[in-house]
Formats: structure tokens, C-alpha cells, sequence
């Protein structure tokens, strides 16, 4: 167990972690939301991208996902709305339907405009991971507070690709969902007792926060010291999605785990030759510190070679 060095010099123990809300099981609510992270879950049966990529450098595709991305979440919502009999089979939510607003927390609501003030019934952050990132991690920051996060509301990062790994259409593999309260309390609980802060490690919460704010309404957690920006990078919370990312990264494109494409297009360079990129691919997999190195050197050989018609 991770202890915290006390200014007496006592070491003790951190509190115990946060664990998720007990929801009432027979609540129309719950039974929606559960219906919801259903559907989430099948995405990747349902959603369809029809827009193409070609003709992008294999040194620009790690900001594809500042180019897509926003696209690719619009896209997710209009397959929410299409998997209606998922989440609605007996239409006890008639007049409902998924809207996103990127400045609004959640950014994705399920809503009902029958009346001057919008009903809305919960809501889901959703965000993108394109899985040729440098990182091998969503890049995102989830910064809001616990208490502007509804009982039910969620939390959805969705992995995609394209279908030809460095060209083609984009494709989805299956997102984490979770529940957004407690990926915010658990967020706080490892920056706060967890990780090996250097210097003040507290965070402080807007005093108002609260679920479904406007625009102009104050919500974001801030930490009282964050020299390196990374406040909210749920990656680095663990083990919050460590499940998750390992699983992902060994989804294959073309027969070819993600980890491997990154690794390949990670050390590529407009400047790179074939021989340099191989020395370099094989230095990252010495059999002598990595025991699968020769089975994935094979992999990455012949990932070159499936590249090599495309950006070569």
C-alpha cells in the first residue's frame, strides 16, 4: 500500500480510495443509463464514417485527431440516436434524443425540447482517442469537478483508427465508459494521495459546481500546483484505465497490433531511410531486455512492407 510522508515524520497510511454511487436498479434513470453504456459498448457493429483519408504524410497523422476528431464525435451521437431500440426498446423516453455542445459539460446530452427549459435525462463526456497517437494514450483532460457530475451522467472515451492504418475510413474499437463522478473523484484521490508529488498536491473545487451548467459557469477542479500541465490526464490515474488501454493497444489494423504502428510511425522521420528506421525499430526491441523481441521485430518488418507503397 502506498503511504504518504507526513512533516512529523509518521508515515500513514492514504485514505481509502473512492468508490462508484450504488444507483437504485429499478430507477427509470439507471435502467436508461445501463441501456446507454449498452449501446456504447456496440458501437463499433454500428457507427459508420463515410469520409475518406489518403494522401496525408505518415509525419502528420499523429494530429489527425485534431482534424477528425470533432467529426468523429458527431458521428458517434447521430449512431446514439440511431441505436434508439438499444437504449429505448419500449419508447419510455419518447421526445428524447442525443445532442452535443463541445463548450457545455457533459458535452453530449440526452435532452427533450417539448417545453421552454430543456428536460434532460443524463448526459455523457465524450471524447476521441486516435489510436496513432505518440502518446499510446488519449490525450485528454478531464478537469471538471465531482459535483458538476449527475448521478447517472458517464464518462466515454472512443479509440479510432482508419481502416487502412495510415489511409482509408475511419473505424471504431470499444470505448471506455464509466461513471463520470467517480472518474473525477478517483482522478483527485491519485493526485492527491497517490502519485509522488514534489510539491503541494491539493486540489480546489469551484464553490457552485453543480450538474448541467451554462457556458459561463465555473466548474473545473484546479490543482494547487501543476508545473507540468498534467492535471486530468485520466491515462496517468491508475489503474483507472490501464485495462482499457492495454486491451486497445493490442487491437490489430491490418493484422498488425496498434502498438506496433505507433511504434513504426514514431520513428519515422521525413529524413528517416529504410536502414535507419530498421536499426532504430530493433534497437526498441533488443532481444536481450525484451524476451518477445524477435516475434515482434517479425511484425514491424513486415509492417514496413505494408507501408512501404503508402508513404515510401
Amino acid at each position: 500500500m502506498t503511504v504518504v510522508p507526513q512533516v512529523t515524520g509518521v508515515p500513514i497510511s492514504p485514505p481509502l480510495p473512492p468508490t462508484r454511487l450504488i444507483l437504485d436498479q429499478s430507477e427509470p434513470k439507471t435502467i436508461l443509463r445501463e441501456r446507454v453504456r449498452t449501446a456504447l459498448i456496440a458501437l463499433p457493429g454500428y457507427f459508420s464514417f463515410n469520409n475518406p483519408v489518403s494522401g496525408i504524410n505518415a509525419t502528420d497523422l499523429f494530429n489527425l485527431n485534431t482534424l477528425l476528431g470533432a467529426g468523429i464525435e458527431i458521428e458517434v451521437v447521430r449512431t446514439l440516436n440511431r441505436l434508439r431500440e438499444l437504449w429505448d426498446p419500449n419508447d419510455e423516453w419518447l421526445g428524447y434524443r442525443f445532442e452535443r455542445s463541445s463548450q457545455a459539460f457533459p458535452d453530449v446530452r440526452l435532452v427533450r425540447r417539448d417545453n421552454d427549459v430543456p428536460e434532460i435525462a443524463f448526459g455523457i463526456e465524450l471524447k476521441g482517442w486516435f489510436l496513432l497517437a505518440k502518446e499510446l494514450e488519449p490525450s485528454l483532460r478531464y478537469k471538471v469537478a465531482p459535483s458538476a457530475c449527475a448521478p447517472h451522467d458517464l464518462i466515454c472515451v472512443v479509440p479510432w483508427h482508419l481502416s487502412d492504418a495510415v489511409a482509408g475510413t475511419a473505424q471504431v474499437t470499444e470505448p471506455w465508459v464509466e461513471s463520470a463522478r467517480y472518474a473525477a473523484e478517483y482522478r483527485d484521490y491519485w493526485w492527491e494521495h497517490i502519485r509522488k508529488a514534489q510539491s503541494a498536491a491539493g486540489v480546489t473545487y469551484p464553490p457552485n459546481a453543480h450538474p448541467y451548467p451554462n457556458k459561463a459557469d465555473l466548474v473545473s477542479a484546479v490543482p494547487d500546483r501543476d508545473g507540468g500541465g498534467n492535471f486530468g490526464r485520466l491515462p496517468r490515474s491508475k489503474p483507472l484505465m490501464d485495462d482499457f488501454l492495454e486491451r486497445t493497444l493490442r487491437e490489430e489494423v491490418l493484422g498488425i497490433p496498434v502498438r506496433d504502428w505507433a511504434l513504426f510511425l514514431r520513428t519515422h522521420s521525413d529524413t528517416a531511410d529504410s536502414a535507419t528506421i530498421l536499426k532504430t525499430l530493433l534497437q526498441q526491441l533488443d532481444t536481450n531486455q525484451n524476451p518477445i523481441g524477435i516475434d515482434r521485430a517479425q511484425r514491424i518488418m513486415a509492417l514496413v512492407e505494408e507501408l512501404a507503397g503508402l508513404i515510401i
